[in-house]
């Protein structure tokens, strides 16, 4: 196995001899097959051992074992004692994943110490088709199929092409001790039901079922691998930004198999899970206009014509604008405030003000619009609320949720971005213009 594990290594380019690594290390058979094969092959490394204290004297004697392992291999040995239970306790998990979030969050923190440039862990091929299986029957998506990558994120696992039977050979070959988990051997967790009891029964009727399955998840992977690379080729032609704002048209999903994974692979980062996905193809074929789901922090609104993605409405305190402001910062936009003399040609753009300073009441104030506001918009004779205002326009709700006014007093003298109130336009009467424009 020395030899594979040799080439594999050096064709995957996983290790490298000038660097310094950390070995997660529990005393079980696959991590000191591990540390026996860096060590033979060559490689710098330290022993990383997390006692849990979860078994009584069994965790006392995996870390002396750790220790006396370290002195035969004249390896440095690092370990750390966690009270695993009341962390569990405290943060409502599992005792598995207390102990999962407890050792990489350590791992974690000696890598960014620098004590190290990488963690090894010796998960194995069975212990991958162990994590799909998992993965699958816990309803994952596509990439729940690829399983445990070989690196990622600062954890480097070398021993995937390998399986148990590799590992235990090996072991025999050299006459190497290990530690036993009396733990694996109890079917308290999920995992440890797959292993002692599931694939057992289907060895019996397939045979090599390890390997049946590594096979048909790695052509699955590279099916979706496939999917993904069009995946994107589609979203960057068919997805339109407008910041903050992204667009897909009902149309570009039009005679589209799958497209619930389409649009799930569009929104999952923002917060959406499947089913909400769901229910947004369902709306969408009702043909539900103003619908509305929220994400992580973003919302989605279903419009006329398309889908459209954006920011939640976020709090806003309010803004004041005191008379010698020269410059306005509002979210994402800037203005500058300029006051000109009379006789100035109109700026029509709805994106800036042209507004007579000498009708206003300072500090201005600008504020989120409510339900009940009303304005005169430029050029009307009559007062108009600012929701039927946006409704004319056919402003989409997650758009309206981040609008703005900027008031004088109890008047709105601009409904921002769309129009200013008729009572405060500049006139043959106008003296000073205070001037708002987008930078």
């Amino acid at each position: 196995m020395l030899d594979r594990f040799k080439t594999h290594i050096h064709s995957s380019g996983l290790l490298h001899k000038g660097k310094h690594y950390l070995l997660a290390i529990s005393g079980g058979i696959d991590s000191v097959a591990l540390a026996y094969l860096l060590s033979l092959a060559g490689f710098t490394f330290s022993m990383v051992h997390c006692n849990f204290q979860l078994r009584g004297a069994e965790s006392e004697e995996d870390e002396q074992f750790i220790r006396n392992l370290g002195a035969n291999l004249v390896i440095d040995v690092k370990t750390k004692r966690f009270d695993t239970l009341p962390y569990k306790k405290n943060f409502g998990v599992s005792t598995q994943m207390a102990a999962r979030e407890l050792r990489y969050a350590w791992f974690e923190e000696l890598v960014r110490t620098g004590q190290g440039d990488a963690v090894l862990v010796a998960h194995h091929a069975g212990d991958q088709v162990e994590t799909v299986l998992l993965n699958l029957l816990r309803g994952t998506g596509i990439e729940g199929v690829y399983g445990m990558a070989e690196h990622r994120e600062g954890i480097i696992r070398p021993l995937l092409p390998f399986n148990r039977e590799d590992i235990t050979a090996f072991m025999g070959a050299e006459g190497l001790a290990w530690r036993e988990d009396s733990s694996n051997e109890k079917s308290e967790y999920k995992r440890n039901v797959l292993r002692n009891e599931v694939l057992p029964l289907l060895k019996d009727t397939f045979g090599d079922v390890n390997q049946q399955l590594a096979n048909s998840f790695g052509r699955i992977k590279d099916t979706g691998q496939a999917f993904f690379y069009f995946f994107e080729s589609w979203k960057a032609a068919q997805v339109k930004v407008a910041n903050p704002y992204e667009y897909l048209a009902f149309a570009s999903l039009e005679g589209i198999p799958g497209k619930s994974s389409i649009l799930f692979y569009w929104l999952r980062e923002y917060g959406f899970n499947f089913a909400q996905v769901r229910e947004i193809v369902q709306a969408m074929d009702a043909g539900a206009t103003g619908k509305i789901f929220e994400g992580t922090g973003f919302m989605l609104n279903i419009d006329r014509e398309h889908l459209i993605l954006g920011p939640n409405r976020k709090t806003f305190e309010g803004l004041r604008v005191e008379a010698h402001d020269v410059e306005l910062t509002l979210e994402a936009d800037s203005y500058d405030i300029l006051i000109l003399g009379e006789g100035q040609a109109l700026d029509k753009d709805p994106k800036n003000a042209m507004l007579d300073r000498d009708l206003l009441t300072f500090p201005l104030q600008i504020r989120n619009w409510e339900e009940g506001d009303k304005f005169k918009p430029l050029g009307m004779r009559h007062f108009k609320k600012i929701s039927d205002f946006l409704i004319d326009l056919r402003i989409p709700y997650i758009q309206k949720q981040h609008i703005k006014v900027l008031c004088s007093g109890e008047d709105i003298v601009w409904l921002i971005g769309f129009r200013i109130d008729d009572r405060y336009k500049i006139s043959s009467f106008t003296r000073q213009v205070m001037y708002i424009k987008q930078k």
